[in-house]
């Protein structure tokens, strides 16, 4: 029997603050920043949306594309594994913590769209009949532009 082993880990959110980018010792790129996640689902009696706050760290060109073009506020898609580390701290005592680690990053919202405050509530959901989506479709097709490979920042 052979082992499996898969660790994978998508999550969308917002940056809880701008990312900084540092640089090790050896001089390899490195930021870490925190990502809220609203939940899908809350409890009957919850009157706020319950968030979850993710840490996440970039190393290399994916840590520097993110402290060049997000900050806090922006909407992100992180894509990566998550780990657990541990280390002695100035008080020895031994200290854990899980993060993701990002492989990839994507934007999620339009440029110059501007963000919501914390905590997102999602829009309320309006029925559409088949026509009306179909006419909607219609409509966005031919609105579709040719775009330009120098209006992407990568």
């Amino acid at each position: 029997m052979a082992n499996f082993n898969f660790n994978k880990v998508i999550i969308g959110g917002r940056l809880t603050a701008d990312p900084e980018l540092k640089t090790t010792s050896s001089g390899v790129s490195v930021t870490s920043f925190s990502v809220a996640v609203n939940r899908r689902f809350q409890a009957k009696n919850a009157e706020d949306t319950q968030t979850d706050f993710f840490n996440v760290t970039a190393w290399r060109q994916t840590a520097e594309f993110v402290t060049q073009y997000f900050h806090k506020a922006s909407s992100i898609c992180v894509v990566g594994t998550l780990q657990n580390r541990s280390w002695i701290d100035n008080n020895n005592v031994k200290q854990y913590r899980t993060e993701i680690v990002a492989d990839e990053v994507f934007f999620v919202d339009s440029k110059g769209e501007s963000a919501p405050v914390f905590p997102v509530q999602p829009p309320a959901a309006v029925p559409v009949s088949k026509s009306e989506m179909d006419a909607q479709f219609a409509d966005a097709q031919s609105s579709f532009a040719k775009i330009n490979d120098d209006d992407f920042p990568f």
